[in-house]
């Protein structure tokens, strides 16, 4: 068993999670406006990569860019990995490979804690990434308190490039926003994706 098996249902019962559905997690929250260069890429390539209509382009043309955004933008040093094996407890599932990591570090070889965004690419079904990006969170929750850093809540992501659906994990308790959020957001989803990484809290997609 791997990340990818998981599903709302078995993940929920593997580790005994408590699942809300039902809050507006960033309502309040205040967008983060792109950088020329961000915005520039977005309008040029978000159209080639929806005609091209695959996983691979959305990561390549659309999620990339944001990431890359985001350590630019960061206040605090970012690290950000792509298609890396992130093994944690094998045995109990939580092992494979994770689309992309980000750190709150300044190391770029390997993946230190805390980890702090953990992304999945999905190419059309987001909802049926929600239980792999869950059980990735769990992972990196206990990553993070192997190496001494336990954040008090986590932030996950799944997305398709051009849709965003944003999860936090408090301990058991998982609440998968009920809003989600659009390409043409981008300055809402740059600041869900960055409130982890320039303050307090964790962030895992």
């Amino acid at each position: 068993m791997a990340y990818s098996d998981f599903t709302l249902a078995t993940v929920r019962e593997a580790f005994g999670l408590t699942l809300e559905e039902k809050r507006h997690l960033f309502a309040g929250l205040v967008g983060v406006p792109p950088s020329v260069r961000l915005q520039t890429d977005l309008d040029e390539n978000g159209p080639l990569a929806i005609a091209i209509n695959s996983e691979k382009a959305r990561s390549e043309f659309l999620i990339a860019p944001i990431l890359a955004e985001i350590r630019r933008q960061a206040t605090s040093p970012v690290s950000l990995f792509s298609g890396v094996e992130f093994s944690v407890v094998p045995e109990q599932g939580l092992k494979g490979f994770c689309d992309y990591i980000l750190s709150r570090s300044t190391e770029q070889y390997y993946i230190t804690a805390p980890v702090a965004v953990i992304i999945e690419a999905k190419n059309e079904n987001i909802i049926a990434g929600l239980g792999q990006c869950i059980a990735a969170m769990v992972a990196a929750q206990i990553f993070n308190q192997r190496a001494g850093n336990d954040e008090a809540s986590l932030y996950g992501a799944v997305t398709t490039g051009t849709n965003w659906k944003f999860i936090t994990l408090i301990g058991t308790y998982v609440a998968i926003d009920v809003d989600e959020y659009y390409i043409n957001q981008i300055d809402k989803i740059l600041a869900i994706l960055m409130q982890p990484l320039c303050s307090g809290p964790i962030l895992v997609t």
